[in-house]
């Protein structure tokens, strides 16, 4: 997986591309845990991520936390929106 971070003001934005599983959990976890405490919002753009197991899943929550519901989701292909509707995290998390 590769993230891509641009940060705009108090606005971050992460572009991840590839997988996000297992294997590249622990990645995305140091790329959130590493937002800057002037972050008010994060943006995750997820037009190139291709899948996204429960690991991944777990890490969308633990950042949603983080950032005290202040994330969106953006650029969602059909299978990852169809992965995250099964999850319920369509009703929980802001998709657009």
């Amino acid at each position: 997986m590769e993230i891509k971070s641009n940060v705009n003001g108090e606005e971050t934005v992460m572009e991840l591309s590839g997988w996000l599983d297992t294997q590249t959990a622990p990645e995305f976890k140091e790329a959130i845990d590493g937002i800057d405490n002037t972050t008010s919002s994060l943006v995750l753009d997820l037009k190139d991520l291709e899948y996204i197991s429960s690991a991944g899943l777990r890490q969308l929550v633990a950042a949603h936390k983080k950032m005290k519901g202040n994330l969106t989701i953006c650029n969602v292909s059909k299978e990852i929106l169809d992965i995250l509707r099964m999850a319920g995290f369509d009703k929980r998390l802001n998709i657009k």
